[in-house]
């Protein structure tokens, strides 16, 4: 009986392995046509982050209707509860969400976008799976119980950490694994608010941050998939009508100008109080953090007893301001005030969206210009539920900075076509005010506060590793001092030269002379020809730019003056000219690098993984291997050292163990410092690999 017993437990332990062995080869299999098992994957994460969305929105507003009891809209409900009630039912929200956030994960509480960001960005798109769990379980515990918050910050989250997961179960690269993140993502926010092109627009603008080819089509279908799967589950909506026609005038394009001015510095006002609140509740409020939820729920209880249109995502408030007639008055009270409640639901811990809060805000923002507008010319100028359209989109360009983001999801939740002039014009002036007013958007501000580098800075420390002596062009003209003008103006014409230096009869430099400043002087030029000559008209306020100079620093020099070509002189003389550096070498050096890394990336990942233990040639003369990092790199950073241009070598990965298996940072920031347990992936020749090897 045991030989038998032990001969089936073996059978079991060999069909065990034939099924892993199987299923290996399967995953490697369908690997091998990557793009092909991208979508397959694309796919799976839109049914899932579909369903995943669809049931979140079902529990918030059931858990909602418990806790708001009554009959009609939510807002009818709450209107006609004791003031006690409205007071207590957000608190014992906030406690709750305190206590969930307290012991489990702590990603869960905030408006959740700025944290799948992060992980795209600086964490190779995982994101732990309990996050989707956590984050669907407060969020809905907030949002049901009146918190002044949205549902697309959960649901992003949960998408992308759906998304997340099911890269990490079939262990794609990294490069993949932010796609699938962003697939869940875009496919949670189609779900949710019924709007398949913004949810894949909003995926590619403000997570990945690139409309590349091959990160496109995944999302796209990530998205129809999880907004059929909604369609099927929810029914197909219209989430606003319009009320009547969009343009009375054609000068009332004027309006959405100023309109869009409103939106962007009422944007601004929203995002500093936001941090500002947070801020104060996390340095000023010396309390449990377990509590803090609980307070801001009581603070928007109270706002809520004179004010419950401001409960919730507020839905059943913004179709009001829409389609039936408001006083203005109340109409820009209803925008501070959801301002206020959304930043103490948010601010003490809560957990939900900035996206509805901004909607919001926009509506009565709109239907408030919209009233003054149609009071002065009545018979002129569109209802003022237009203009609450309008800026619906106005502040979701001026909040996340994203315009095309705001302009596609306004119009996909009125399915308008007539909506799209004013919207684009309302997105992109509010989008210009609100960045001259704060580099920041409602997103990357969190990230900036706890010193995490987002897509551009990190573009801007691939910059500032590279030196003008690497893009400079040694070859350059240049005119003497004593040029008279007609010359100078056949020189610049004949070599289509936009800027051109200027040196004594020695040599020495003097300035420049830009077309752009002579072009006045052309039409007196037979007058002048005798009169003015190069050394007059050239220009000696220029920035001195050396070999050792970064390309950042005179990127940012060509942008103030809106030049594209600088004169580049010695190190130990300014007057001494040594060539010149233009900006599109700048911005090729630039996409190089990028491209260097993007092509590498996946390669350092593929080595890390392998645990080398020998050398790997990849060239003739190159070899990819693993080192200890040397004792003299500890402590510094990889620009510091500036290990390539020192040492000829790549630095493709960096391994760092840890109790919980090792971190792999393929492509590692150049700001990155040493640590003496730090492992190196490196490439390079093998002479110039071995010299890393014998620094210790």
């Amino acid at each position: 009986m045991r030989t038998r017993l032990d001969k089936s437990i073996i059978w079991v332990r060999v069909l065990n392995r034939k099924l892993y062995h199987s299923t290996e080869y399967f995953i490697q299999k369908v690997k091998m046509t990557e793009h092909f098992f991208l979508i397959l994957l694309a796919v799976l994460i839109g049914i899932l982050s579909g369903f995943g969305a669809v049931i979140v929105k079902f529990i918030i507003e059931e858990l909602s209707i418990i806790m708001f009891p009554g009959e009609g809209t939510l807002l009818n409900r709450i209107s006609n509860l004791p003031f006690w009630w409205i007071l207590l039912v957000p608190t014992i929200g906030g406690l709750v969400v305190g206590i969930i956030s307290k012991f489990t994960a702590k990603e869960a509480q905030g408006h959740g976008v700025p944290e799948v960001i992060n992980a795209i960005m600086h964490r190779g798109g995982k994101i732990k799976p309990v996050v989707a769990f956590v984050k669907a379980l407060t969020s809905s515990i907030t949002m049901g119980t009146g918190g002044s918050v949205g549902y697309e910050g959960p649901i992003v989250q949960i998408g992308a950490s759906i998304g997340s997961t099911v890269g990490q179960f079939f262990r794609v690269s990294s490069k993949r694994l932010k796609v699938l993140a962003g697939c869940g993502a875009a496919a949670g926010l189609a779900a949710a608010f019924n709007v398949p092109v913004a949810g894949a627009i909003f995926a590619l603008e403000i997570l990945l941050m690139d409309f590349g080819i091959s990160k496109i089509a995944p999302i796209i279908i990530s998205s129809v998939i999880a907004t059929v799967i909604s369609h099927y589950l929810a029914g197909s909506f219209v989430e606003f009508q319009i009320p009547s026609e969009v343009m009375i005038n054609g000068w009332e394009i004027t309006l959405w100008f100023g309109l869009g001015i409103l939106c962007g510095v009422v944007s601004y006002i929203f995002i500093k109080h936001l941090y500002f609140t947070e801020h104060f509740f996390d340095k000023k409020v010396k309390i449990p953090k377990i509590i803090k939820p609980a307070i801001g729920g009581l603070i928007v209880g109270v706002i809520g007893i004179f004010a419950p249109s401001v409960l919730g995502v507020g839905n059943d408030a913004m179709n009001l301001s829409i389609n039936s007639p408001s006083v203005w008055y109340i109409m820009l009270m209803l925008a501070g005030l959801k301002i206020l409640s959304t930043s103490f639901t948010l601010g003490s811990g809560g957990s939900g969206g900035v996206f509805a809060p901004s909607l919001f805000i926009g509506a009565m923002l709109g239907a408030f210009y919209g009233n003054v507008i149609h009071n002065i010319y009545p018979f002129d100028t569109a209802a003022p539920g237009i203009y609450a359209l309008i800026a619906m989109g106005g502040m979701i360009a001026g909040t996340i900075r994203a315009p095309m983001t705001a302009i596609i999801i306004v119009f996909e939740m009125t399915q308008h076509y007539n909506l799209l002039m004013p919207l684009m014009i309302t997105s992109i002036i509010s989008l210009l005010v609100s960045s001259k007013l704060s580099r920041e958007s409602i997103y990357t501000l969190k990230l900036v506060q706890s010193n995490i580098k987002i897509k551009g800075h990190t573009q801007d420390n691939i910059l500032k590793s590279i030196l003008i002596e690497d893009v400079y062009d040694k070859d350059f003209n240049y005119l003497k001092e004593n040029t008279n003008f007609q010359e100078v103006v056949k020189f610049i014409i004949s070599h289509n030269m936009p800027e051109v230096s200027v040196h004594t009869l020695d040599g020495r430099y003097m300035g420049v002379i830009t077309l752009e400043s002579i072009k006045d002087l052309l039409f007196e030029k037979d007058d002048l020809k005798n009169v003015l000559i190069a050394g007059d008209m050239a220009d000696k306020n220029y920035p001195i730019i050396t070999l050792s100079s970064d390309c950042f620093s005179v990127l940012n020099e060509m942008n103030k003056r809106n030049f594209d070509i600088f004169p580049v002189f010695d190190e130990h003389d300014s007057k001494k000219q040594i060539g010149v550096v233009w900006r599109k070498d700048i911005d090729e050096a630039l996409h190089k690098e990028i491209e260097r890394e993007e092509l590498t990336s996946s390669f350092a990942e593929k080595i890390s993984h392998q645990n080398l233990q020998k050398d790997v040639q990849f060239a003739e003369g190159h070899i990819v291997t693993e080192i200890n990092v040397p004792s003299l790199f500890v402590g510094k950073s990889i620009f510091k050292l500036d290990i390539r241009k020192k040492y000829g070598v790549d630095i493709l990965s960096i391994i760092k163990p840890n109790e919980d298996g090792d971190e792999i940072k393929a492509i590692p920031n150049a700001d990155y410092i040493f640590e003496e347990s730090d492992i190196l992936v490196i490439a390079g020749e093998i002479e110039k690999v071995n010299i890393i090897r014998d620094l210790d």
